[in-house]
């Protein structure tokens, strides 16, 4: 029977000679039955489906030659001119001799906490307690924003940063970050490469946008 069964690109399923569509629940409808505006959006969602495929595999492949090419210049440079591209955390700038286009690489880490954040925790309660409810109303919402955890039962990593940037002398709160900066662990990192073009040296930069959200 199996043989007899055939799914064509446009979703169709044949069997047996006789056509049908598969719904979201993967019941097999006879496809006459389909709703002619059903079968339309079905097509239009398909269509635009191959297109966005396709790109997504050539910016894939773009982004791989792009990262090997700067890859092998970064290996040419220091064995034939011990240049050294970028800093200690390997972000890195290339730019063309007239200064008009530019290519960075960004080095994001991410970083998660280990159980010195539960000390910090308990070290600030004890502050909040012991200020009035009136006073550093802001420090308090910070506070409560950055151990409230989301979804995924994980803190909210950038008002942490937030906590460490506010200068506060209290001895307390200073433990409490220290046990913040302990319980940070960089657990892994990605690289963004980034593009960016002038018409000229004088003017701002201006990024070749390839983010699809942000294309005009």
């Amino acid at each position: 029977m199996t043989d007899q069964i055939h799914t064509a690109n446009d979703g169709t399923i044949d069997i047996a000679g006789k056509p049908y569509m598969a719904d979201a629940k993967g019941a097999l409808v006879p496809k006459e039955l389909v709703k002619p505006v059903h079968k339309l959006e079905d097509e239009v969602v398909r269509k635009i489906m191959g297109f966005a495929d396709e790109l997504s595999a050539q910016i894939a492949r773009f982004r791989g030659h792009t990262m090997t090419d700067l890859g092998e210049l970064d290996a040419l440079l220091a064995q034939e001119h011990s240049v050294t591209k970028g800093g200690p955390k390997g972000n890195r700038t290339y730019q063309t001799f007239d200064g008009l286009m530019k290519v960075t690489v960004q080095v994001a880490d991410y970083v998660d906490f280990g159980p010195q954040l539960q000390i910090a925790k308990r070290l600030l309660d004890e502050c909040l307690t012991e200020w009035s409810a009136d006073s550093r109303p802001e420090i308090r919402a910070v506070i409560t924003r950055a151990f409230n955890t989301d979804k995924e039962g994980q803190v909210n990593r950038s008002e942490i940063f937030m906590l460490l940037r506010l200068d506060i002398e209290d001895p307390r709160w200073q433990e409490a970050m220290r046990a913040i900066r302990e319980a940070m662990r960089v657990t892994g990192s990605k690289e963004y490469v980034r593009f960016y073009r002038r018409a000229r040296p004088t003017d701002r930069w201006e990024a070749v946008t390839i983010d699809l959200a942000r294309a005009s």
